[in-house]
């Protein structure tokens, strides 16, 4: 089989949402404010090594966290630093629409190509509220990204669902983190113009057998030169080739579905020699367990080659 990605997997300036866009993990210093020349050369890092581009102030990049001038800079930073905004996806999630909307345009006066954005979460939305809100996202003028996180947002946005917003143009693609493989099926036949996003590390394979144009990555903040060889010989069919990675890669891989995924994937940047600090409260250090399990599987992953 061949390993050359199949364009519609492959990363495009009319498509700027396909291809390794990696939710960058943000570094700290050690009294937590953010080290913005950390996150340029980080991000710098990613493109020079098989990724095609970042999304800054995702839930990896602890954006619950931040001031509003740490996250509009935040953006800035990472649109400098790639040196093309169509490479940055910034997450525009928010307790409200208008808010919501408001990122949207900073992100499109950065000339950022498309963001990411959550269903509300403040409460349980009903339907009618779930399209309303990409509605006014949308209005923003940037291609939207849907990311469908039921299992924390309590919000789940069904292939019916997904179908109703991209008939309607408020979407371009889904950020699929539900773990259901299955859906993927769904979604081609009721919106087959939607772009199937990988959203969660430990299901890349699944969803690459099934159709998926991109991944919104965790793990490549650490192993980005690996985890873009899985993704190609993924999207590109070559099972032969990808399983073997999947399987390598994998012990870490699951971390990306965790409660503690910003912990662990940062805990695996540190080992790697890619010092990016502690995580910001409420989140809290690794126990002793968990951080020894991933030192584990992160020293193995070096072991066996992975970069």
């Amino acid at each position: 089989m061949t390993t050359t990605p199949s364009p519609a997997s492959s990363w495009t300036p009319e498509r700027p949402w396909r291809g390794i866009m990696v939710a960058t993990a943000l570094p700290l210093r050690d009294d937590l404010s953010v080290d913005h020349d950390a996150y340029a050369e980080h991000v710098r890092w990613l493109l020079d090594n098989g990724c095609d581009g970042v999304v800054p102030n995702g839930s990896l990049g602890e954006y619950q966290t931040l001031t509003d001038d740490e996250r509009a800079r935040v953006v800035r930073t990472a649109v400098q630093a790639a040196g093309d905004g169509a490479r940055v996806m910034p997450g525009v999630a928010a307790y409200g629409s208008a808010e919501a909307r408001r990122w949207a345009e900073q992100a499109g006066e950065q000339g950022c190509g498309s963001v990411l954005l959550l269903p509300p979460n403040a409460y349980r939305a009903d339907e009618r509220a779930v399209r309303a809100h990409y509605a006014d996202v949308a209005g923003a003028g940037l291609p939207v990204v849907a990311y469908n996180n039921p299992l924390d947002t309590k919000v789940d946005l069904t292939p019916a669902l997904l179908a109703q917003l991209h008939g309607a143009g408020h979407v371009v693609a889904v950020k699929e983190f539900s773990g259901d493989v299955r859906r993927a099926y769904e979604i081609a036949e009721l919106a087959p113009e939607l772009d199937l996003l990988i959203g969660a590390d430990d299901v890349l394979l699944e969803l690459a057998v099934a159709g998926a144009v991109g991944w919104v990555a965790g793990y490549p903040n650490a192993f980005p030169a690996s985890c873009a060889a899985l993704y190609r010989a993924a999207t590109a069919g070559d099972v032969e080739a990808a399983l073997p990675l999947y399987r390598s890669l994998h012990p870490l891989l699951r971390w990306d579905s965790k409660t503690e995924f910003v912990q662990a994937i940062k805990a695996s940047m540190d080992i790697v020699g890619r010092r990016v600090g502690p995580t910001r409260p409420p989140r809290t250090p690794l126990s002793d367990a968990a951080g020894a399990q991933v030192r584990a599987a992160t020293e193995k992953a070096v072991a066996d080659g992975h970069h």
